[in-house]
């Protein structure tokens, strides 16, 4: 991932929308996934950029390549801990900027197969996600910082070393285009069906000097082929042209995003700690009702949350991110269809919580809990039915002449048209409780002609 946040790409004008693309359906009903960042740098254990901030030649970075040996090394694991966490798909980086690769490549030496682990990782992995019914992702780096033929720039770990630059000024970025195109068509070919490709990064215009994009990666022909060998992949922004989504990264968008007035799919990616790759002193974690209330914001704007995980150098996930996965985990079995096959509501939620709809079923999500009453605007006589979702326990209307003001023990004031709810005292034990409103047949047909232009694929 970038050093920094990134924000999603634009999409040039001059380039023509696209006719069609793969169905997005799958990824919109998903909602929440699994990031991996996982390489030689785990071992560093200091931040997957760590070649890039410590300046580390390769001679230096050998040392994590000769002793790289994962023997607790489980993809089975990773995907039941994903499926427990309410994820229903999984990305792992088979390449990131450090050129090493995780599978057998046949274009390279500098992968898996040749330290002392020997065997190829993406294969099996590919293999345990399927096994759980999880759609398969994988990441792969623009950036190679290994590779002889990638032209140093603002990126590159030997920025800062000018005899190096001056040896390696003749360095033709064409070369390295068709290692990139090689390695993706290894990727497509090689480990059956996949469903989603997660490039990473475009970064022309940057404050870096020697910044890429599309025309350094020949990223048309590059999506070309990318569609020509598996027309269903879904493929993010990331390449510098247009995508199947974009890829807000390290923030929360403040409103559904938007290409010309009209609503995008869109991911955001997330870390626990601030860093993606295992970090082993880094205890900055996000809380898990912190996440819960990030991966709700998210569908409420019509976008999904890619959840990332470090594991270590043999290859286990961290116990600090499985503590937190099993807390979310705890969420989603009580409410993850406020999540699944959710997104934004033509309703206007109240302070403190967050509106997911899905046909009938609007969900409440309340970030705070309020003393005995909830007001819902626009919703009176549009709810025939309202329920904690946790227990499918009634939540019963309160009736409020929006004519009388507000009186001793009297309530009152609130706007003509609002929803007013008896809720319980005691907060649920949960981090975000969710109520479930079950819309009559106007309301609901009201919400669907205010919501058709949602994203669609491609």
């Amino acid at each position: 991932m970038t050093a920094s946040a990134d924000t999603p790409q634009a999409r040039p004008s001059a380039t023509p929308e696209p006719e069609a693309g793969p169905d997005t359906n799958w990824f919109t009903t998903a909602r929440f996934g699994m990031f991996v960042h996982w390489g030689l740098y785990s071992l560093a254990a200091r931040h997957e950029w760590v070649k890039n901030r410590e300046e580390l030649t390769d001679e230096q970075y050998q040392v994590y390549f000769d002793h790289f040996d994962p023997d607790r090394y489980d993809p089975a694991e990773w995907a039941r801990a994903a499926k427990a966490a309410g994820m229903r798909y999984v990305v792992l980086t088979t390449k990131h900027h450090d050129g090493f690769c995780l599978w057998d490549s046949a274009l390279t030496e500098y992968k898996v197969t040749n330290t002392p682990y020997g065997r190829d990782l993406v294969g099996p992995f590919v293999e345990a996600c399927r096994a759980e019914g999880l759609k398969v992702g994988l990441y792969y780096s623009l950036i190679d910082w290994h590779h002889p033929s990638f032209p140093v720039d603002g990126t590159h770990p030997q920025r800062d070393d000018e005899a190096f630059k001056a040896a390696n000024a003749d360095r033709d970025i064409r070369e390295y285009q068709r290692y990139l195109h090689g390695q993706v068509r290894e990727l497509l070919t090689s480990f059956g069906r996949i469903d989603y490709l997660f490039f990473d990064f475009s970064y022309v215009g940057r404050s870096w000097w020697g910044g890429k994009g599309p025309d350094d990666w020949d990223s048309p022909q590059l999506l070309k082929t990318i569609r020509e060998l598996q027309p269903h992949v879904l493929v993010n922004d990331r390449t510098g042209l247009p995508g199947d989504f974009v890829t807000p990264e390290q923030y929360q968008p403040s409103g559904p995003m938007t290409e010309n007035g009209r609503p995008v799919v869109w991911e955001a990616c997330q870390t626990l700690n601030g860093s993606w790759g295992y970090d082993r002193d880094n205890r900055d974690h996000k809380s898990p009702d912190l996440l819960i209330r990030m991966l709700v914001d998210g569908v409420s704007k019509g976008g999904n949350l890619l959840l990332n995980v470090g594991p270590d150098g043999r290859g286990a996930l961290d116990p600090r991110d499985t503590a937190i996965l099993d807390e979310i985990g705890r969420w989603t079995r009580l409410h993850e269809r406020s999540i699944r096959g959710c997104g934004p509501s033509s309703y206007t939620a109240p302070a403190e919580c967050r509106y997911t709809q899905r046909g009938d079923r609007l969900y409440v999500h309340l970030f705070a809990w309020p003393p005995r009453h909830l007001h819902l605007p626009g919703l009176a006589g549009r709810v025939r039915y309202a329920q904690l979702l946790g227990d499918a326990s009634e939540i019963v209307p309160v009736h409020i002449d929006p004519d009388r003001p507000a009186v001793n023990t009297e309530m009152g004031g609130q706007p003509a048209g609002t929803l007013t709810l008896q809720i319980p005292v005691g907060r649920p034990d949960t981090p975000v409780p969710v109520i479930e409103l079950f819309l009559d047949a106007q309301a609901s047909q009201d919400a669907e002609d205010t919501t058709r232009d949602a994203p669609t694929a491609g």
